[in-house]
């Protein structure tokens, strides 16, 4: 150990430049009480360069320097690495000293004076300080040996014997002294005895592990060096203990997860030097030391391997509530629970949506029967108003019918009668007959003789449709409204119903112009075409409105109604101003036999 000091002490001064980089940066210096390649050194050179920086705004010089006592515990070699930090850092001036661990602070104790003057230290200890060095803070984790043995008796509560692991170094036994005046104080009952299997060559080691009785546990605390002299890396050996012991294995610190223990109370290393980081910004950003009091820490979290609790058939159940449960084999849950939430909310959105529809179409079911149901009343109701137009219109066809008959067989012959006696009277002045009674006689008979005609056109049935709307529209025209006939491929036969409907639609929409619309001219078409009559009336009146017309009067409601009762359609078009236009659409049905009141309407 001395020869390769002085050999890097040599070198240094040899090339003087390489140690006297200076810059405006803080200059921390990181000493160390474990190997480089230990668990501690690892976390530590993690974590706590990436705290000063962020602390520092990167304004940082980091330095870091290991004491390996474990492997050099000849008490020259302090000496040494004095003398190797001297020369080493001799054109350096530290703004802050970092001591992690024990070894590390009694260096900085006894050398510090000389190697780091007015240096402020900021220490991490695992024991209470007696006395506290000036310009100096830190933090106090004391390891808790017996919370293990708390953990394990609430795991497994049938464990009896305990079987404790120590090396044979130095550090190993220091460790060992620690445990055994811990596990002495602890309240543990007089069920659970320790034996302590230290200093064993590591073939005797695993030998006993191997035959550990029923109702047992090995905990495991430090091995740098076996009874045999051979040295070890601490994790390594653990891997070695948990492999041979045929029961299952703890230990004190969380380095140690994921090397065949079930776990313990552990001491989190990284928790340890984050705070330790923390501190050392506050002193680095001007805070003294001595104002910064010492924090006394707990960082010990109950943690166990969710795999070596299967392995050895660990209930669950016997897990204290806030204990860490590492390296969990993921349900499908944990797998997979995005998908699933995601499947799952969009089946709960189909099912709403289906939910919905069915909803819905339950309700347009109900609303399509009511709707069906209304309309089939509808229909019906419609159907027996049509049917009593149908009636009423063939009730006034044959009051028109017997009216006309009696003006015709009786008023009319009864007039003839009365003219022949008046032209058989003498004069009353003696020569001859009463000459101008005898004219309003004949005038009253025409009139009746028309009237009995217009009541009911008997012609029809005789001359045929369109021979009877030529001689309406002559008669129309004598009274001094110009009409003119147009008629296109009209069947010769056509029910009797259909005929006189087209009748009495032309009679009265000649008697409103003549009436009402002041027209000086009209049109009316009759056209035959495949399976229907077409029916035209076109004036060239005053026009009118149609929506009022409707409430207003019945004629317009007679022409739509005897239409629509053989089984036709009406449409008439007028606004004031523009003349009117009747039309009409009526299915032929040459075939179908007329009614029986409209049959007889039809005779005279």
């Amino acid at each position: 150990m001395k020869t390769l000091v002085w050999a890097t002490i040599s070198l240094l001064t040899f090339f003087p430049s390489a140690a006297r980089a200076q810059s405006n940066h803080n200059q921390v210096l990181a000493l160390y009480s474990t190997r480089r390649d230990a668990e501690f050194s690892i976390v530590g050179e993690d974590e706590l360069p990436r705290i000063l920086n962020v602390g520092l705004a990167s304004n940082l010089d980091y330095y870091s320097e290991f004491i390996d006592l474990s492997r050099f515990p000849d008490p020259g070699s302090k000496t040494a690495f004095r003398d190797f930090l001297r020369q080493k850092y001799r054109d350096i001036h530290f703004d802050l000293v970092v001591a992690l661990q024990d070894a590390a602070i009694e260096f900085v104790n006894g050398f510090g004076a000389t190697l780091f003057p007015e240096t402020p230290i900021v220490y991490l200890t695992n024991r209470p300080l007696t006395t506290r060095r000036p310009n100096s803070t830190g933090l106090v984790q004391e390891r808790n040996f017996a919370a293990t043995i708390g953990l394990l008796r609430q795991l497994e509560p049938e464990v009896t014997r305990v079987y404790v692991v120590i090396g044979a170094a130095d550090a190993d036994k220091a460790y060992e002294q620690t445990v055994r005046q811990q596990l002495d104080r602890s309240a543990f009952g007089s069920g659970l005895t320790f034996t302590y299997l230290s200093g064993l060559t590591t073939t005797d080691l695993v030998q006993r592990l191997s035959q550990l009785p029923k109702g047992s546990a090995v905990y495991y605390i430090l091995v740098n060096e076996d009874g045999a002299g051979k040295r070890f890396h601490p994790l390594d050996y653990v891997d070695r203990v948990a492999a041979a012991a045929n029961a299952p294995t703890y230990c004190w610190v969380d380095s140690a997860m994921s090397h065949g223990i079930v776990g313990g109370s552990l001491y989190t290393q990284r928790d340890a030097v984050r705070q330790v980081g923390e501190v050392a910004v506050r002193v680095l950003r001007g805070e003294s030391a001595d104002s910064i009091p010492v924090a006394v820490l707990n960082l010990n979290v109950n943690q166990v391997d969710w795999r070596q609790l299967r392995k050895w058939r660990i209930d669950e159940a016997r897990i204290p509530a806030g204990t860490l449960v590492k390296f969990r084999d993921p349900t499908a849950w944990d797998r997979y629970k995005t998908y699933i939430l995601a499947v799952l909310t969009v089946v709960v959105l189909q099912m709403g949506l289906i939910a919905g529809l069915l909803i819905q179409r339950t309700r347009r079911r109900r609303a399509e029967a009511e709707l069906r149901g209304n309309r089939n009343e509808l229909r019906a109701s419609y159907e027996r108003n049509r049917d009593l137009g149908a009636r009423l219109l063939n009730a006034q066809e044959t009051e028109r019918s017997r009216i006309a008959r009696e003006l015709h067989d009786d008023i009319c012959q009864r007039m003839l009668l009365l003219t022949i006696d008046l032209e058989s009277l003498p004069r009353r002045d003696g020569e001859g007959t009463a000459t101008g009674a005898v004219e309003a006689a004949r005038d009253i008979a025409r009139s009746l003789h028309s009237l009995s005609h217009r009541l009911h056109p008997a012609r029809l049935r005789v001359i045929g449709l369109v021979a009877a709307l030529e001689r309406l529209c002559a008669e129309v025209s004598r009274a001094g409204l110009a009409v003119l006939f147009e008629h296109r491929a009209v069947p010769s036969t056509l029910p009797p119903d259909l005929m006189l409907c087209v009748f009495r639609i032309v009679q009265e929409a000649l008697q409103n112009a003549i009436k009402y619309s002041r027209a000086s001219e009209v049109l009316v078409r009759v056209a035959g075409a495949p399976g229907e009559l077409r029916l035209t009336v076109i004036d060239d009146g005053v026009g009118f409105d149609v929506d009022a017309a409707w409430r207003n009067g019945v004629g317009l409601i007679s022409m739509v109604e005897r239409v629509e009762t053989i089984g036709g359609v009406l449409e008439i078009r007028s606004t004031p101003g523009t003349g009117t236009s009747v039309a009409a659409v009526i299915p032929l049905r040459i075939d179908q036999p007329s009614g029986q009141a409209l049959q007889s309407a039809l005779t005279i």
